[in-house]
């Protein structure tokens, strides 16, 4: 356990690494240009990140939330498929690996790595960092056109994170069709925006015709109940923020709120969660106010008070995001 808890610190160590020798407004000029870049529309040949100064102020500026919201997803994931680790891993379109990671955060021990993207100096970069992991020094690190023509390996585990974005409708639709030909588990993550969560559904609905169960963040694999465009199922990440963040972002808080849309589906036995949260729980006098998306395939309000006990303390510690309710906690054995 120990191991999966320093992956963060070991990461952060790595990227402010990185950045040692470039000059701080250089960093968030790249930065500035490049979200620029990531808000409008980007053909599948033109790479966006060009040479290690972008890379290298991207990966440091990006990397710590995007390795939160994919390690949110996969903790969700492993919750429902408990006893199980991939034993090999693919991540497409990863750059310079924030979702390799959050697999490293998540399950113990080091398997077969490979990292997928068309940018060169983002694929550089990545090794790099990785080699600040034993875990991961051993990871491929392969150039490959993200789209229509991409074929993966078998591999237990695909990861699609922060990509589908960067592509036409038809190389997304490719892209998750690839994916789930491949695996017995793919997730797949996106920024927690109405586009973000559309294109998250359109590979959650590929991947159940595939023949995949969703393990998460759904409590079925049923259509999700969300009416188009009222609403967006979105998820939200704690990140601390570093000094690049708050050169290029303003303010003085020491951490942001990543917001982030995900699936995650396999093929092997799950165990999805009863219900989940789906907003952030409102905590009033004597009671708390749930959103769930419950298994009957409908968002319901539920409102838990006092007099529901432990449920209730249970309902005052939860979060947006989480189960419901919580497991039962483990009895003690009957003395003899």
């Amino acid at each position: 356990m120990d191991e999966l808890l320093g992956a963060s610190g070991v990461l952060r160590g790595a990227l402010a690494g990185v950045l040692e020798g470039l000059p701080a407004r250089q960093a968030s000029g790249a930065v500035e240009r490049l979200i620029a870049s990531y808000r409008g529309d980007t053909p599948t040949h033109a790479p966006i990140l060009r040479d290690r100064a972008d890379v290298a102020a991207y990966a440091a500026y990006r990397m710590p939330a995007t390795f939160e919201a994919v390690r949110g997803a996969l903790a969700a994931f492993a919750e429902a498929v408990p006893g199980w680790a991939p034993g090999s891993h693919v991540d497409v379109g990863g750059g310079t690996g924030a979702a390799t990671w959050a697999v490293r955060a998540t399950w113990e021990g080091a398997r077969p790595v490979t990292v997928l993207d068309w940018a060169e100096p983002a694929l550089d970069l990545g090794r790099e960092i990785a080699g600040a992991d034993p875990l991961l020094r051993e990871a491929r690190w392969q150039r490959a056109r993200i789209g229509a023509a991409l074929t993966l390996d078998p591999a237990d585990l695909v990861t699609v994170s922060y990509v589908l974005g960067e592509l036409t409708e038809a190389d997304r639709a490719a892209v998750v069709d690839a994916a789930a030909a491949a695996a017995q588990a793919v997730v797949v993550v996106e920024p927690g925006t109405p586009d973000g969560y559309a294109r998250v559904i359109a590979a959650r609905d590929r991947l159940i015709a595939a023949g995949f169960r969703v393990a998460a963040p759904c409590p079925h694999s049923a259509a999700c109940p969300i009416v188009p465009g009222t609403d967006w199922c979105h998820f939200s990440a704690r990140v601390s923020r570093s000094s690049l963040h708050r050169q290029v972002k303003g303010g003085s808080l020491a951490y942001e709120d990543e917001k982030f849309s995900y699936v995650a589906a396999t093929r092997l036995p799950a165990a999805p969660a009863p219900a989940r949260i789906v907003r952030r729980p409102q905590i009033r006098k004597g009671q708390v106010l749930l959103d769930l998306c419950e298994a009957d395939e409908q968002l319901r309000r539920r409102t838990v008070t006092k007099r529901h006990g432990d449920l209730y303390k249970a309902a005052r510690d939860a979060d947006w995001g989480d189960d419901w309710p919580p497991p039962a906690p483990p009895t003690a054995p009957a003395e003899p």
